[in-house]
Protein backbone atom coordinates (compact mmCIF):
# COMPACT_ATOMS: atom_id res chain seq x y z
CA UNK A 1 0.00 0.00 0.00
CA UNK A 2 2.69 2.32 0.80
CA UNK A 3 4.36 1.68 -2.61
CA UNK A 4 1.28 2.44 -4.36
CA UNK A 5 0.43 5.62 -2.34
CA UNK A 6 4.37 6.65 -3.06
CA UNK A 7 4.76 5.93 -6.69
CA UNK A 8 0.98 8.07 -7.08
CA UNK A 9 2.70 10.50 -5.17
CA UNK A 10 5.63 10.55 -7.20
CA UNK A 11 3.69 10.61 -10.87
CA UNK A 12 1.83 13.60 -9.32
CA UNK A 13 4.64 14.71 -8.78
CA UNK A 14 6.37 14.40 -11.88
CA UNK A 15 3.43 15.76 -13.86
CA UNK A 16 2.77 19.05 -11.91
CA UNK A 17 6.27 20.01 -12.72
CA UNK A 18 7.26 18.78 -16.04
CA UNK A 19 5.51 22.42 -17.07
CA UNK A 20 8.33 24.17 -15.44
CA UNK A 21 11.69 24.54 -17.20
CA UNK A 22 15.21 25.40 -15.53
CA UNK A 23 16.45 28.85 -17.08
CA UNK A 24 18.93 28.49 -19.88
CA UNK A 25 22.53 29.41 -19.44
CA UNK A 26 22.55 31.81 -22.44
CA UNK A 27 18.61 32.67 -23.44
CA UNK A 28 17.95 32.39 -26.94
CA UNK A 29 16.26 35.85 -27.74
CA UNK A 30 14.90 36.96 -31.39
CA UNK A 31 14.62 41.16 -32.19
CA UNK A 32 12.49 42.23 -35.21
CA UNK A 33 12.31 46.25 -36.39
CA UNK A 34 10.59 47.30 -39.07
CA UNK A 35 12.95 48.41 -41.76
CA UNK A 36 12.06 50.58 -45.08
CA UNK A 37 9.49 48.39 -46.57
CA UNK A 38 9.83 45.32 -45.09
CA UNK A 39 11.89 44.44 -41.70
CA UNK A 40 14.99 42.91 -40.48
CA UNK A 41 15.09 39.85 -37.72
CA UNK A 42 18.10 39.07 -35.34
CA UNK A 43 17.92 35.67 -33.74
CA UNK A 44 20.35 35.18 -31.35
CA UNK A 45 22.00 33.39 -27.93
CA UNK A 46 22.53 35.41 -25.10
CA UNK A 47 25.61 34.52 -22.45
CA UNK A 48 26.73 36.23 -19.35
CA UNK A 49 29.72 37.61 -18.14
CA UNK A 50 29.44 35.80 -15.10
CA UNK A 51 32.57 36.80 -13.21
CA UNK A 52 34.55 36.31 -16.64
CA UNK A 53 36.97 38.16 -18.74
CA UNK A 54 35.29 38.17 -21.89
CA UNK A 55 37.22 39.90 -25.09
CA UNK A 56 40.78 38.54 -25.11
CA UNK A 57 39.94 35.49 -23.42
CA UNK A 58 36.38 33.95 -22.93
CA UNK A 59 36.10 35.15 -27.20
CA UNK A 60 39.76 35.31 -27.94
CA UNK A 61 41.01 37.75 -30.35
CA UNK A 62 41.60 36.97 -33.84
CA UNK A 63 39.34 34.30 -33.68
CA UNK A 64 36.13 33.84 -35.48
CA UNK A 65 33.29 34.10 -32.95
CA UNK A 66 29.41 33.20 -33.49
CA UNK A 67 27.98 36.51 -31.92
CA UNK A 68 26.33 35.13 -29.04
CA UNK A 69 25.74 31.16 -27.89
CA UNK A 70 25.38 28.25 -28.95
CA UNK A 71 23.46 27.86 -32.43
CA UNK A 72 24.75 30.69 -34.44
CA UNK A 73 23.39 34.05 -34.73
CA UNK A 74 21.12 34.01 -37.69
CA UNK A 75 20.17 37.68 -39.33
CA UNK A 76 17.27 37.81 -42.25
CA UNK A 77 16.96 41.17 -44.30
CA UNK A 78 13.54 40.84 -45.75
CA UNK A 79 15.11 43.23 -48.35
CA UNK A 80 18.61 44.28 -50.44
CA UNK A 81 20.61 46.67 -47.56
CA UNK A 82 23.71 48.13 -47.58
CA UNK A 83 24.89 46.80 -44.68
CA UNK A 84 28.17 48.48 -43.56
CA UNK A 85 28.70 50.45 -46.08
CA UNK A 86 28.02 47.05 -48.94
CA UNK A 87 25.35 45.90 -50.29
CA UNK A 88 23.92 42.41 -49.43
CA UNK A 89 20.65 40.81 -51.25
CA UNK A 90 17.35 39.57 -49.37
CA UNK A 91 18.14 36.64 -47.25
CA UNK A 92 19.08 34.80 -44.03
CA UNK A 93 22.75 34.94 -42.56
CA UNK A 94 25.13 33.70 -40.08
CA UNK A 95 26.13 36.30 -38.36
CA UNK A 96 29.81 35.86 -36.82
CA UNK A 97 33.14 38.77 -35.93
CA UNK A 98 36.34 38.26 -35.85
CA UNK A 99 37.06 40.64 -32.16
CA UNK A 100 39.89 42.99 -31.72
CA UNK A 101 40.78 45.18 -28.91
CA UNK A 102 39.93 48.30 -31.34
CA UNK A 103 37.95 47.45 -33.94
CA UNK A 104 35.97 43.60 -34.83
CA UNK A 105 35.53 42.45 -38.37
CA UNK A 106 31.78 41.49 -38.83
CA UNK A 107 31.22 38.89 -41.57
CA UNK A 108 27.69 37.61 -42.90
CA UNK A 109 28.03 33.82 -44.08
CA UNK A 110 25.92 32.16 -46.45
CA UNK A 111 25.57 29.23 -44.04
CA UNK A 112 23.21 29.94 -41.33
CA UNK A 113 22.48 26.63 -39.33
CA UNK A 114 25.94 26.60 -38.02
CA UNK A 115 26.73 25.23 -34.50
CA UNK A 116 29.09 27.86 -33.38
CA UNK A 117 31.63 28.63 -35.26
CA UNK A 118 33.46 25.33 -35.49
CA UNK A 119 32.17 24.44 -39.00
CA UNK A 120 32.92 28.14 -40.04
CA UNK A 121 34.07 28.35 -43.91
CA UNK A 122 35.44 31.65 -44.73
CA UNK A 123 34.74 30.69 -48.57
CA UNK A 124 30.84 30.80 -47.84
CA UNK A 125 31.44 34.65 -46.52
CA UNK A 126 29.47 37.37 -48.33
CA UNK A 127 30.70 40.03 -46.59
CA UNK A 128 32.62 41.51 -44.08
CA UNK A 129 33.43 44.85 -42.66
CA UNK A 130 35.28 46.67 -39.74
CA UNK A 131 33.65 48.31 -37.06
CA UNK A 132 35.56 50.64 -34.26
CA UNK A 133 34.99 49.12 -30.95
CA UNK A 134 33.29 51.81 -28.07
CA UNK A 135 33.86 51.43 -24.52
CA UNK A 136 30.69 51.38 -22.03
CA UNK A 137 30.15 53.20 -19.22
CA UNK A 138 28.18 50.69 -17.71
CA UNK A 139 28.59 46.88 -17.68
CA UNK A 140 26.59 44.93 -19.55
CA UNK A 141 26.29 41.91 -18.24
CA UNK A 142 24.07 39.67 -20.60
CA UNK A 143 24.99 39.98 -24.47
CA UNK A 144 22.71 41.99 -26.53
CA UNK A 145 21.94 42.84 -29.77
CA UNK A 146 19.18 45.59 -30.51
CA UNK A 147 18.22 47.12 -33.95
CA UNK A 148 17.77 51.02 -33.40
CA UNK A 149 16.18 52.90 -36.46
CA UNK A 150 17.51 56.09 -37.41
CA UNK A 151 15.27 56.93 -40.01
CA UNK A 152 12.69 55.62 -42.17
CA UNK A 153 15.61 54.22 -44.60
CA UNK A 154 18.13 53.16 -41.94
CA UNK A 155 19.39 51.39 -38.88
CA UNK A 156 21.87 50.74 -36.21
CA UNK A 157 22.85 46.47 -35.77
CA UNK A 158 24.06 47.43 -32.06
CA UNK A 159 25.70 44.32 -30.55
CA UNK A 160 26.72 44.78 -26.62
CA UNK A 161 28.42 43.15 -24.14
CA UNK A 162 30.46 43.64 -21.28
CA UNK A 163 32.00 47.22 -21.30
CA UNK A 164 32.19 46.65 -24.94
CA UNK A 165 30.09 47.81 -27.58
CA UNK A 166 29.73 47.99 -31.80
CA UNK A 167 27.33 49.39 -34.26
CA UNK A 168 26.74 48.45 -37.46
CA UNK A 169 24.67 51.25 -39.98
CA UNK A 170 22.03 49.49 -42.13
CA UNK A 171 20.47 51.61 -45.20
CA UNK A 172 18.04 50.15 -47.99
CA UNK A 173 20.43 48.58 -50.81
CA UNK A 174 18.56 50.75 -53.64
CA UNK A 175 17.17 54.04 -52.06
CA UNK A 176 16.32 55.43 -55.45
CA UNK A 177 13.87 52.39 -56.19
CA UNK A 178 12.84 52.17 -52.97
CA UNK A 179 11.63 55.97 -52.52
CA UNK A 180 9.78 55.40 -56.03
CA UNK A 181 7.55 52.48 -54.55
CA UNK A 182 6.79 54.41 -51.30
CA UNK A 183 5.91 56.88 -53.22
CA UNK A 184 3.24 54.62 -55.39
CA UNK A 185 2.16 52.79 -52.19
CA UNK A 186 1.15 56.19 -50.57
CA UNK A 187 -0.91 57.40 -53.41
CA UNK A 188 -2.46 53.44 -53.53
CA UNK A 189 -2.83 53.96 -49.97
CA UNK A 190 -4.86 57.84 -50.56
CA UNK A 191 -6.85 56.17 -53.08
CA UNK A 192 -8.08 53.36 -50.65
CA UNK A 193 -8.53 56.06 -47.86
CA UNK A 194 -10.67 58.06 -50.37
CA UNK A 195 -12.70 55.12 -51.67
CA UNK A 196 -14.01 54.46 -48.35
CA UNK A 197 -15.68 57.46 -47.64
Amino acid sequence: MKKLLFTTLLAVSVTAYSQFTLPAASPRQKVEQQFSMSKITVDYGRPGVKGRKVFGELVPFGKVWRVGANASTKITFEQSVNFGGKTVPTGTYGLFVVPQDKEWKVILNKDAQQWGAYSFDEKLNVLEVTVPVQKLAEKQEFFEITLNPVDDHSADVVMKWDFTKVVIPVKTGKPETVSKIMEKLKEIKQIEKDAAK
